[in-house]
């Protein structure tokens, strides 16, 4: 199949690329020139594992190319996917769909014979109704379809998510579009990947009701870790506990200091709105949303009480600041809040990411100060705060750290230490749904 993938950005690459590496023929399409000259040079815009040999070997193969024109691409191709972003509008937390309508526009202009437009990004429901309504607009007499395929990646393990998804979801509503899509996706017969099809409204909503459960299951385990912490149970038991159980699953039940990304945020809010706007408010998710905003900033007041009450003029140093492990991706992370809170309060900040500080130093204050490595931050640090679970962090040399710190205060917001063991070595740990305490009576006072 020929396939243009409109956007270059990390949903649009790791699909084209992914496609092409299934063996059709894909141009992905960016009017941002320096994103497309940097690929066209082997120079990947995003860190995702894998994606820079994934890429050059597609590239060197002749089934994966880039282009900042769209005209040609679109007119040559049988699919054209829609793969920009839809961030969330400022003001009301809508999702922005301009780029999506500009996208629409465009293509409509340059449509060659049968073509099966795609939505890939992440659009509210009733999206692809627009855009169908769009493409008439411009070409009443065109001959098309309008699909939605929701992506179902998660940052730092995207490739292999692409290629063995535990499910691919196509809503449409031209029955032609069936065959063209099921050809697009035949490689993964062989997986054995359920494809499910339904209409394309059920579609767009399938990925915003995953995402926003998700979100729910994260904030739900946050919420127990700090019962964890006021009763004295520890939250990584009670998550093992209720995740042995078929019914709930092990994942995402790990407590931290919120969740970000450039998916549960905007997604659960733009769920809130739609569905606000529908009259069928979904109160739940409101939930979500505001507890996860209110944790980020409580995460800091962790730090200051394990310093003792006060950080004015204090060095806290922190490690890893992209949401997540294996991304250079800062959008929403739990650190901008809990460094800007930090800062509020008087404290000197210095950090270290193995991949996120180019993007974090255009987010965070000018002040803080960036290390070249874990040890280089803890360098004179009064608390040292583990906020992203980057594997080279899980087996850091505690004694070193001990020598070069300031004061021996470890706050672990991911549980990745045991307190045991930190403890055995002379430092004050504060961990996510653990207390010190030893000794509670339920509806008792203990004796």
């Amino acid at each position: 199949m020929r396939i243009a993938m409109i956007g270059s950005g990390y949903v649009g690459l790791v699909s084209g690329a992914c496609f092409a590496d299934f063996g059709h023929d894909v141009i992905c399409v960016d009017k941002a020139a320096d994103k497309i000259a940097a690929l066209k040079e082997g120079r990947i815009p995003i860190f995702e594992p894998g994606l820079d040999e994934l890429v050059a070997s597609n590239v060197e193969a002749g089934r994966l190319s880039f282009s900042t024109e769209l005209a040609e691409p679109v007119a040559w191709a049988d699919v054209v996917f829609i793969g920009v972003g839809t961030p969330s509008r400022r003001g009301d937390g809508h999702a922005d769909l301009s780029y999506v309508f500009a996208a629409a526009r465009e293509i409509a202009r340059s449509m060659q014979g049968f073509t099966v437009v795609v939505t890939k990004s992440t659009v509210p429901v009733g999206t692809g109704d627009e855009v169908e309504r769009i493409i008439l607009q411009e070409r009443p007499n065109a001959d098309f379809a309008v699909v939605s395929n929701p992506e179902f990646l998660r940052e730092g393990a995207a490739i292999d998510d692409f290629k063995r998804p535990d499910r691919i979801v196509v809503g449409l509503e031209d029955e032609r579009a069936r065959d063209v899509m099921s050809e697009v996706y035949r490689p993964l017969y062989l997986n054995s990947a359920p494809l499910l099809f339904t209409q394309r409204r059920t579609s767009e909503l399938i990925k915003y009701a995953a995402n926003a459960f998700l979100a729910m299951k994260i904030t739900f385990i946050n919420e127990i870790a700090d019962l964890c912490e006021s009763v004295g149970a520890n939250v990584q038991e009670v998550s093992r506990g209720i995740g042995l159980d078929n019914r709930i699953g092990s994942k995402f039940l790990h407590a931290g200091p919120g969740y970000g990304g450039s998916c549960f945020p905007k997604d659960t809010l733009a769920l809130v709105k739609t569905a606000q706007d529908s009259g069928t408010p979904v109160r739940l998710i409101e939930a979500t949303v505001a507890i996860n905003d209110t944790r980020k900033r409580a995460m800091a007041r962790k730090v200051v009480a394990a310093c003792g009450g006060d950080v004015r003029g204090k060095t806290i140093a922190i490690l890893g600041l992209t949401f997540k492990p294996n991304t250079d991706d800062m959008r929403d992370a739990p650190s901008l809040a809990i460094i800007q809170a930090l800062q509020d309060l008087g404290a000197r900040v210095k950090a270290y990411d193995p991949e996120g500080m180019a993007h974090a130093k255009h987010l965070l204050d000018p002040s803080v100060v960036y290390a070249t490595g874990p040890y280089d931050c803890a360098e004179g640090a009064d608390a040292l705060v583990i906020v992203t679970e980057w594997n080279q962090f899980r087996a850091l040399d505690l004694r070193r750290l001990g020598e070069v710190m300031a004061k021996p205060i470890l706050v672990d917001l991911r549980n990745i230490y045991a307190r045991d063991d930190v403890e055995r070595l002379g430092f004050s740990y504060t961990g996510i749904g653990t207390s010190t305490r030893r000794d509670y009576r339920v509806g008792m006072a203990a004796e």
